[in-house]
């Protein structure tokens, strides 16, 4: 990319964010922001419990993620955040208009197998129905792209990038969405 974006790396609990956020970091040349860690106590105590969030629980979280981003405006960033419900974007687009979302997506199937499977994150299986309940997919006038999930964490990065690089050759860094 020839530009330096603020990148959300967004998708389903189980999708790669936090391996691909570094990653895609490191080929950026951007730092990278965990958004887990953006979560108040309150919140990680509730998903630890099995309990889904609420709006009014995320609106905070996603004001600190948009504060980091509005932040690494014009030097580029790369930051984690489920962002599933188009409002929840409209609010980071609102605090940093220039983000473009990467949006990783794969079949319920290998999302849940790949949950089953890492260790010590406060997230269980048990939200993933909810979390794929309230996703609502990039819309076409989303600055953003989809990534499929599938493959190596390299792979992944690579697609990212790639379609990143498309996005931005398309001179939209705020409208279509490349799919």
């Amino acid at each position: 990319m020839d530009t330096p974006h603020v990148v959300v790396v967004m998708g389903v609990a189980g999708t790669g964010k936090t391996t691909i956020g570094p990653l895609l970091a490191a080929r950026l040349g951007v730092p990278y922001a965990e958004g887990d860690d953006f979560h108040p106590e309150a919140n990680i105590a509730k998903m630890s419990a099995g309990t889904p969030l609420t709006d009014d629980d995320r609106w905070p979280w996603l004001d600190a993620i948009g504060f980091w981003a509005h932040g690494r405006a014009g030097l580029g960033g790369v930051v984690s955040s489920s962002a599933l419900k188009r409002s929840y974007r409209e609010r980071l687009r609102s605090a940093a208009p220039g983000v473009v979302f990467v949006h990783l997506t794969g079949s319920r199937a290998l999302i849940e197998d790949r949950m089953s499977h890492r260790k010590g994150h406060f997230m269980p299986t048990a939200l993933l129905d909810s979390q794929f309940a309230t996703l609502q997919p990039l819309g076409a006038d989303e600055a953003g792209v989809d990534v499929d999930v599938s493959g190596s964490p390299e792979e992944i990065t690579a697609r990212a990038v790639a379609a990143l690089s498309a996005l931005d050759r398309a001179g939209d860094g705020g409208g279509s969405c490349p799919k």
